[in-house]
C-alpha cells in the first residue's frame, strides 16, 4: 500500500502510525480495526492510507483510506469500531451494511461491535463502490 507522503527520517509513514494505532488499541477493536484494514487493502490495491486530524484529544490521529478521495475513515469508539464513508448515501449497499448515520444526506458509516461477524465480501463489493464513485468524479474535472 503506497503512503500519502514521503516522511522525514523521524517521522513514521501513515502505514506505520496506522500499525501503531492498531497497537495502541489493545483489545478487540484493535483486532477488528487490523481485520477491517486487510480487507480495505484487498478490495482497493491502489487505495492509499493516510492518518488525519491529529488533536491533543487524538494525538495519534485518525485512519484514512484513499482514492481520488476518501473512501473510508476508521475510529474506535467505546463500544464499536466506525467505518465512515463520506459519501456513503451514494454508494450501493445491496447488502445493507450501513447501520448508523442513515440519517445524513451524504455520510453513512458501519458500527462494527466485539462479536458481529464482517461480510468481507459485501465490505470489499462496498469499498470498491467507493473508489469508482471517486474515480468517476476525478474523471469528469
Amino acid at each position: 500500500m503506497k503512503a500519502s507522503t514521503n516522511p522525514s527520517p523521524k517521522e513514521k509513514s501513515p502505514s506505520q502510525q496506522i500499525d501503531a494505532i492498531i497497537k495502541e488499541t489493545r483489545d478487540w477493536r484493535g483486532r477488528k480495526l487490523s481485520q477491517l484494514r486487510a480487507l480495505i487493502k484487498k478490495a482497493g490495491p491502489a487505495v492509499v492510507e493516510e492518518v488525519k486530524w491529529k488533536k491533543p484529544s487524538r494525538p495519534a490521529g485518525v485512519p484514512v483510506w484513499s482514492h481520488a478521495g476518501i473512501i473510508c475513515i476508521a475510529d474506535t469508539l467505546k463500544n464499536a469500531v466506525r467505518l465512515t464513508f463520506p459519501k456513503g448515501a451514494q454508494l450501493k449497499d445491496p447488502k445493507k451494511l450501513f447501520n448508523t448515520r442513515l440519517d445524513s444526506n451524504t455520510v453513512r458509516a458501519i458500527d462494527f461491535h466485539e462479536d458481529d461477524p464482517v461480510a468481507e465480501a459485501a465490505l470489499k463489493a462496498l469499498i470498491r463502490e467507493a473508489v469508482r464513485l471517486n474515480t468517476l468524479r476525478e474523471r469528469k474535472r
